[in-house]
């Protein structure tokens, strides 16, 4: 038997902690301290959820952070960069949003695309543990909700509106970076139709830190990322014209029942803590679309949901973790939904016997398309099963919650708080010290 190097909860959750301070610029958590040096927008998120146990106020202060540099039009970028600080490419100067974008802030970098809609989650999170503390803590948190408010149904109302302009339930990307699944199969359609022009000049600086070639996206995919990137720089960012120019244009299933889930998260603590009727009214509503829209999407056998690809005109499946969305949100008639926890659990994900924990990898081991090395196309993101755990947990799956909430504590263990794990070793991969993955077992622990 070889050694057990995994650490037990107190000295895991102690080491989560640590790194999170070590990863604090004050008012922001870099996402991962070489690879990700700035803020990201989802990954903001997860690292409030964690902070929330440690500190309320530091955990106000990082969405704080994150919701100043909010667009005037209510969208949340993707990354808040940090002032002085380099090392990750296509940094401000590639961006340039604030010279192009009307609604771009004009005190923060940004950059202009944006990220999965997870923030009310974690406002939920950060009341929950604000009310098992003292009268002063309580305050924060809810000082923290009169400030916000407007912001965070301003971002929903957004994403339901300029993203969702036809009202078809499903949240539409102009770029796989928007999915917070970069080079997922399920963009390999999508993109094979992105014929780059003529990209300026650049050098990537993510491989100089991840030197492995099998872990991250290639150069090809790169010079089309960057390609839509320009495309976005001719609309000047502008949603009205994103849809005549872009070249990739998804519904994306994944995000949209994200949506459907924070929206009904956010109208509920609007009805606690007394927040206009309007804006709960609204949040409902919207809630019920992005479900009916990932329902719409779903294989009438199998309940798997689909993207939409709006250039092709024609639905992707693909045999990823997004085909479980309708897990997350809930709405699937009851065989459907059966059928679909049935190959969550079974041996094309969770229950594949090579796998060393029985979480939930990212591309299924048995698709074509499957690469167990290489980021969205085969590891296991901790981030995801947290997510998965949670969303059970609130639809009543106590012991399905719990499962993967065991199995991606069990995979932390080793301590190195990697971005992702080779499925079938357990492999840390990507980059080390990350944020969010330190953030997933402190809930866990907390």
């Amino acid at each position: 038997m070889p050694p057990d190097h995994s650490f037990a909860p107190t000295q895991l959750a102690a080491r989560a902690a640590y790194l999170l301070r070590g990863n604090d610029l004050g008012t922001m958590t870099t996402a991962a301290p070489l690879l990700y040096p700035h803020m990201w927008s989802w990954d903001a998120a997860f690292v409030a959820i964690g902070l929330a146990p440690l500190s309320v106020e530091r955990a106000v202060v990082e969405l704080d952070t994150l919701l100043s540099a909010q667009w005037s039009n209510g969208m949340i970028p993707h990354i808040v960069f940090a002032n002085g600080v380099d090392g990750y490419f296509p940094g401000p100067a590639r961006w340039a949003t604030s010279a192009l974008a009307a609604h771009a802030p004009r005190n923060r970098h940004t950059s202009g695309i944006t990220q999965p809609p997870v923030h009310a989650i974690a406002v939920q999170r950060i009341l929950d543990h604000a009310r098992t503390r003292g009268r002063s803590t309580r305050a924060v948190a809810e000082a923290f909700l009169d400030r916000r408010w407007d912001d965070l149904v301003n971002w929903h109302r957004w994403l339901a509106e300029a993203r969702d302009p036809n009202q078809h339930g499903r949240v539409t990307l102009y770029h796989g970076w928007e999915s917070g699944m970069d080079n997922s199969p399920r963009w390999d359609g999508a993109y094979a139709n992105v014929i780059p022009g003529t990209v300026p000049e650049y050098q990537r600086e993510d491989n100089t830190i991840v030197t492995d070639a099998s872990q991250r996206p290639s150069d090809l995919e790169y010079d089309r990322y960057l390609w839509l990137l320009e495309e976005m720089k001719s609309a000047r960012y502008d949603d009205d014209l994103l849809p005549k120019v872009m070249s990739f244009a998804v519904e994306d299933v994944f995000v949209s029942a994200i949506l459907a889930v924070a929206c009904d998260v956010l109208a509920e603590i609007g009805e606690d803590y007394h927040r206009p009727k309007a804006d709960v009214r609204d949040l409902y509503s919207w809630g019920e679309r992005f479900r009916a829209g990932v329902i719409e999407s779903t294989d009438e056998r199998t309940g798997a949901a689909r993207d939409y690809d709006v250039r092709a005109d024609q639905w992707i499946a693909t045999e990823t973790v997004a085909q479980f969305a309708p897990l997350l949100c809930g709405g699937l008639p009851h065989d459907r939904e059966r059928a679909l926890v049935k190959l969550l659990e079974g041996p094309r994900f969770c229950a594949h016997p090579d796998l060393k924990y029985a979480s939930i990898p990212s591309t299924s081991p048995v698709s074509r398309d499957f690469r167990p090395r290489e980021y969205w196309r085969g590891p296991v993101w901790p981030v995801m099963t947290w997510l998965f755990s949670w969303c059970f947990a609130r639809r009543g799956w106590a012991e399905r919650s719990r499962i993967l909430r065991q199995e991606g504590l069990r995979q932390a263990s080793d301590g190195t708080f990697a971005e992702y794990y080779e499925p079938f070793t357990g492999e840390p991969l990507g980059s080390m010290q990350q944020s969010w993955t330190a953030a997933a077992v402190l809930d866990w622990l907390g």
